[in-house]
């Protein structure tokens, strides 16, 4: 006998097919996000196994398109990505963090691809060595129709263009958190059977929390205005909560992933020593504002919304303010202040 309340755990590809991306419009996008889903269950394997089988630790000589060092387990990452999208053939062409120019897919399936795909394979990967959670990023966009030979100025879209986002993150568990641009929905990756499974659905942020995220050691770094609201943050008073918590890993992908379950506000602001800021607005900054945004949060980079950000160029940088609503709109306040300028 059928019992159809047995066992409803839903896959990420079923609970998609079902709910969010149902129609045959959407099967491509579908498959896209199961060739990124397939990568990220490899990149955890690797992960979890990084020490024993010496895969930790820089990769010598080598340095990405930013000039930092590359581990080794970041190479690894981005081959395992762009590998399963080549093979996927639902994707054109892809921006990397690891490679300086766009990666263009030649097969037939890949040419006749509506999308293209922007991504940070191993954010945070300097705490890879030190068993500190660290994560994937990516952007999905649609491919200008008028496109007949994929170029990078293709890829040069605003964020509110973005057709879906995501992170996976590789902690305690690998969970890997996605919208479509309808809401926020939460999947983790059972080991035993190797597949990603629904965890939370329509996830909310809270609009307010007394917890931020910043390198408190960059303080004398930062433009007058963000060094009163840090003071703000510190200074007790019992109307408002404070002083608020100071929470910082290191890595974005585990700061906002705190913060989009408990609120809070993920600082990354430009600096004398980075006056762009230093995250990446395409497959960085953008990813994550669609993401809490759709959560009903905010991000901005001091100034504007992060998603109306015309951008330049494929790894251009820019500082973010992204969390619960009214902390955004609190340190935004103080950015705008012509008290500080």
């Amino acid at each position: 006998m059928y019992d159809s309340k047995v066992n409803e755990k839903l896959t990420a590809y079923q609970y998609l097919l079902k709910d969010k991306l149902s129609g045959d419009k959407n099967r491509e996008l579908i498959a896209l996000l199961k060739d990124l889903k397939l990568a990220g269950r490899q990149v955890s394997k690797e992960l979890n196994t990084g020490a024993l089988a010496g895969s930790l630790g820089d990769y010598t000589g080598s340095k990405n398109s930013h000039g930092e060092k590359v581990k080794k387990l970041d190479l690894i990452a981005n081959n395992l990505f762009i590998k399963s999208l080549e093979n996927g053939g639902n994707c054109a062409g892809v921006v990397s963090e690891e490679n300086e120019k766009i990666v263009i897919f030649n097969n037939e399936n890949s040419k006749n691809s509506k999308y293209i795909v922007l991504i940070d394979p191993l954010d945070g990967s300097s705490n890879i060595d030190v068993n500190v959670p660290v994560g994937t990023i990516f952007s999905i966009l649609k491919k200008p129709k008028s496109s007949k030979k994929l170029t990078s100025k293709d890829f040069l879209q605003e964020g509110k263009k973005q057709v879906a986002a995501g992170y996976i993150i590789y902690g305690s568990s690998t969970i890997y958190v996605l919208t479509v641009g309808k809401g926020v929905d939460a999947f983790t990756l059972d080991p035993y059977v190797n597949e990603f499974y629904v965890s939370q659905t329509n996830i909310q942020i809270p609009e307010n929390a007394r917890m931020y995220s910043v390198n408190q050691g960059n303080f004398f770094e930062f433009p007058l205005a963000l060094q009163e609201y840090i003071r703000w943050c510190e200074q007790k008073d019992v109307k408002t909560g404070r002083p608020y918590s100071l929470r910082y890993v290191g890595s974005m992908v585990a700061d906002l992933h705190r913060s989009l379950f408990k609120g809070g506000l993920f600082i990354y602001s430009q600096a004398k020593n980075a006056p762009e800021g230093k995250l990446r607005l395409m497959y960085e900054c953008n990813p994550m504002a669609f993401i809490v945004e759709q959560a009903g949060g905010l991000a901005s980079d001091g100034k504007k919304n992060i998603l109306s950000i015309k951008p330049k160029s494929i790894h251009q940088k820019s500082p973010i303010f992204i969390g619960s609503s009214t902390m955004v709109k609190m340190v935004s306040k103080y950015l705008k202040s012509k008290l500080f300028s």
